[in-house]
Protein backbone atom coordinates (compact mmCIF):
# COMPACT_ATOMS: atom_id res chain seq x y z
CA UNK A 1 0.00 0.00 0.00
CA UNK A 2 1.27 3.41 -0.90
CA UNK A 3 2.20 5.29 2.47
CA UNK A 4 3.48 8.67 1.09
CA UNK A 5 2.01 11.18 -0.84
CA UNK A 6 4.91 11.43 -2.97
CA UNK A 7 3.90 7.78 -4.04
CA UNK A 8 0.14 8.48 -4.77
CA UNK A 9 1.29 11.57 -6.77
CA UNK A 10 3.61 9.00 -8.67
CA UNK A 11 1.05 6.16 -9.04
CA UNK A 12 -1.77 8.64 -10.31
CA UNK A 13 0.86 10.26 -12.91
CA UNK A 14 1.57 7.11 -14.43
CA UNK A 15 -2.43 5.67 -14.72
CA UNK A 16 -3.19 9.36 -16.11
CA UNK A 17 -0.23 8.51 -18.66
CA UNK A 18 -1.53 4.84 -19.34
CA UNK A 19 -5.07 5.76 -19.58
CA UNK A 20 -4.03 8.60 -22.46
CA UNK A 21 -2.05 6.02 -23.91
CA UNK A 22 -5.04 3.76 -24.13
CA UNK A 23 -7.08 6.32 -25.41
CA UNK A 24 -4.98 7.43 -27.87
CA UNK A 25 -4.50 11.34 -26.54
CA UNK A 26 -1.66 13.09 -26.16
CA UNK A 27 -1.31 14.80 -23.08
CA UNK A 28 -1.32 18.76 -23.09
CA UNK A 29 1.47 19.24 -20.58
CA UNK A 30 4.79 20.48 -20.82
CA UNK A 31 7.79 18.44 -19.61
CA UNK A 32 9.23 18.04 -15.90
CA UNK A 33 10.13 21.94 -14.74
CA UNK A 34 8.37 23.60 -17.84
CA UNK A 35 6.40 26.07 -16.42
CA UNK A 36 4.98 27.66 -19.67
CA UNK A 37 1.86 25.31 -19.54
CA UNK A 38 0.53 26.89 -16.72
CA UNK A 39 1.58 31.04 -17.17
CA UNK A 40 -1.44 31.86 -19.27
CA UNK A 41 -3.92 30.20 -16.47
CA UNK A 42 -2.22 32.09 -14.03
CA UNK A 43 -2.50 35.35 -15.24
CA UNK A 44 -5.95 34.73 -15.91
CA UNK A 45 -6.88 33.35 -12.74
CA UNK A 46 -4.68 36.40 -11.14
CA UNK A 47 -6.55 39.05 -12.91
CA UNK A 48 -9.97 37.06 -12.04
CA UNK A 49 -8.89 37.22 -8.13
CA UNK A 50 -7.73 41.04 -8.49
CA UNK A 51 -10.58 42.31 -10.83
CA UNK A 52 -13.35 40.15 -9.16
CA UNK A 53 -12.58 38.13 -5.75
CA UNK A 54 -10.53 41.25 -4.09
CA UNK A 55 -12.30 44.22 -5.23
CA UNK A 56 -16.36 42.79 -4.90
CA UNK A 57 -15.66 40.52 -1.72
CA UNK A 58 -15.63 39.67 0.74
CA UNK A 59 -18.67 37.18 -0.12
CA UNK A 60 -21.04 36.17 2.20
CA UNK A 61 -22.03 32.87 0.63
CA UNK A 62 -20.14 30.44 -2.20
CA UNK A 63 -23.48 31.39 -4.58
CA UNK A 64 -22.71 35.40 -4.34
CA UNK A 65 -19.07 34.47 -5.32
CA UNK A 66 -20.38 32.21 -8.22
CA UNK A 67 -22.73 35.10 -9.64
CA UNK A 68 -19.73 37.17 -8.72
CA UNK A 69 -17.53 34.71 -11.02
CA UNK A 70 -20.00 34.19 -13.96
CA UNK A 71 -20.64 38.30 -14.32
CA UNK A 72 -17.04 38.43 -14.29
CA UNK A 73 -16.43 35.91 -16.51
CA UNK A 74 -19.18 37.38 -19.10
CA UNK A 75 -17.40 40.87 -19.13
CA UNK A 76 -14.21 39.57 -19.26
CA UNK A 77 -14.88 38.04 -22.52
CA UNK A 78 -17.38 40.29 -23.91
CA UNK A 79 -16.46 43.55 -23.01
CA UNK A 80 -13.34 43.75 -21.09
CA UNK A 81 -10.44 46.19 -22.95
CA UNK A 82 -7.60 43.64 -23.91
CA UNK A 83 -4.44 45.12 -25.18
CA UNK A 84 -3.63 42.32 -27.01
CA UNK A 85 -6.13 43.03 -29.23
CA UNK A 86 -5.46 46.85 -29.16
CA UNK A 87 -7.83 47.95 -26.23
CA UNK A 88 -10.67 46.51 -28.60
CA UNK A 89 -13.21 44.08 -25.92
CA UNK A 90 -13.55 40.62 -27.75
CA UNK A 91 -16.82 40.57 -28.76
CA UNK A 92 -15.90 43.07 -31.04
CA UNK A 93 -12.39 42.19 -31.96
CA UNK A 94 -13.81 38.79 -33.46
CA UNK A 95 -16.62 40.17 -34.88
CA UNK A 96 -14.30 41.99 -37.24
CA UNK A 97 -11.92 39.33 -37.68
CA UNK A 98 -14.92 36.99 -39.10
CA UNK A 99 -15.93 40.27 -41.72
CA UNK A 100 -12.46 40.49 -42.80
CA UNK A 101 -12.67 36.84 -44.13
CA UNK A 102 -16.24 36.61 -44.98
CA UNK A 103 -16.97 39.87 -46.42
CA UNK A 104 -20.92 39.87 -47.05
CA UNK A 105 -21.95 42.14 -49.83
CA UNK A 106 -24.46 44.37 -48.99
CA UNK A 107 -27.72 44.66 -51.37
CA UNK A 108 -27.89 48.24 -52.87
CA UNK A 109 -31.23 50.08 -51.65
CA UNK A 110 -33.88 48.67 -53.41
CA UNK A 111 -32.20 45.56 -54.39
CA UNK A 112 -34.05 42.39 -53.59
CA UNK A 113 -32.35 39.66 -50.73
CA UNK A 114 -32.00 35.82 -52.03
CA UNK A 115 -31.66 33.65 -48.69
Amino acid sequence: MLQRPFELAQYVALRYTERLADAGALASIGTVGDAYDNALAESVIGLYKTECVRLDGPFKTVDELELATLSWVHWYNTARLHSALGYVPPTEYEDDHYRQINPRQQPLPGQLIVH
